[in-house]
């Protein structure tokens, strides 16, 4: 095999070897990692300097460079970039540290009145008054993501502070885990829409994203009732002008002639026409049909657990949210339509995995 002026071999232990060819193959270590790999192989093979700069196209300096190292110091680690000193940081850690506390805190009454929310300039003027050091806004910005904080964000969470949280919550786990044999669980809800018209058409840019025209003509608004079967993932729908107790009432009618002579357990929430009211629509409806209809309610600001919704964010997702309709029964007409194709093409039942017991769900946080 012909050689260079330096052939000179590497020597390498079995392991070291072994490690430095499982490098070479691995698809995401960095590139200039591998080709340092494959130098000190080669060179531990006795081929010469120019021989190897040839095969992986590099520099003879570089090959040398690494063979070097590697005799140094005949470790994988020894093929890293090592860590460079760079300029000497303009910000002492004392005020990196005060920065991070200051952005840990709330900004109402430190030195940003009328704020609830940092942003990064009233971060950089309360970091002046504490401490005399004035940053950038851009700097501040650099200090922040580079500990992952993110002040001028808010997550909202809504806590339920019913007191049978528990109770109702096992009740609707139960249903939709362990439903009763021969019966049938429907989540049931409503669902509001406006109805939008966009004034220009959606079309896609020169990068290929999707332009969705802001602005919009406003036609009104319909509710859309449905009824999401736990088991089998159909549904059963209809769109209303407006949410009233006669209109559901009226779909509860349309529900019971579905599911004629069965059991029927309703899981909705504590809307106000989902209640028996000074009417008692329930207790009527409910001796019409021979008491076959059970009402079980999710436990206060816990509609979450209404499967329902899952549902209807697909529904939002799909046909809703870039929808443009010119008058309220085009959306009526695309809603059911998606309906229809939901049932015979997409329909399935979801997989709930939400648990009461923390034991089971140990992320709990709603009750």
């Amino acid at each position: 095999m012909a050689r260079g002026p330096d052939a000179t071999p590497v020597t390498m232990t079995r392991k070291v070897r072994r490690e430095l060819k499982l490098l070479v193959r691995r698809h995401r270590a960095p590139f200039v990692v591998i080709q340092r790999a494959r130098i000190v192989l080669l060179a531990r093979d006795g081929v010469g300097t120019k021989r190897i700069s040839d095969t992986i196209g590099s520099n003879e300096r570089t090959v040398r460079k690494w063979k070097a190292r590697f005799r140094a110091d005949p470790r994988p680690e020894a093929l890293e970039d090592r860590r460079r000193t760079g300029r000497p940081s303009a910000v002492s850690v004392a005020t990196r540290c005060e920065l991070v506390q200051l952005a840990c805190e709330r900004p109402d009454g430190i030195a940003a009145p009328f704020r609830e929310v940092w942003t990064y300039g009233s971060l950089a003027e309360a970091l002046r008054v504490r401490t005399g050091v004035l940053l950038s806004v851009s700097e501040v910005g650099r200090i922040l993501r580079f500990e992952s904080l993110r002040p001028h964000r808010v997550k909202q969470w809504l806590k339920s502070r019913d007191p049978d949280f528990t109770a109702k919550a096992e009740r609707v786990c139960d249903l939709y885990l362990n439903p009763p044999k021969g019966a049938v669980v429907l989540c049931i809800d409503e669902k509001p829409m406006q109805v939008l018209e966009r004034i220009h058409p959606n079309h896609v840019g020169g990068d290929g994203r999707l332009r969705h025209e802001y602005e919009y003509k406003r036609h009104g608004t319909q509710v859309l009732l449905a009824a999401f079967n736990v088991k089998t993932g159909r549904v059963f729908g209809r769109v209303v002008p407006r949410r009233t107790s006669k209109a559901t009432v009226s779909f509860m009618n349309a529900v019971a002639r579905h599911y004629r002579g069965r059991e029927v357990y309703v899981v909705w929430d504590n809307l106000n026409t989902h209640y028996d009211g000074p009417d008692q629509r329930w207790t009527r409806f409910n001796q019409r049909y021979g008491g076959r209809f059970h009402f079980v309610y999710t436990p206060t600001h816990a509609s979450w657990m209404n499967q329902v919704e899952i549902w209807f964010s697909i529904l939002h997702r799909r046909v809703l949210k870039y929808g443009s309709f010119d008058d309220a029964p085009r959306q009526k007409h695309e809603v059911e339509s998606f309906i229809r194709f939901w049932n015979r093409n997409e329909r399935h039942p979801f997989r709930w995995t939400w648990r009461v017991d923390e034991r089971q769900n140990p992320r709990r946080r709603a009750a």
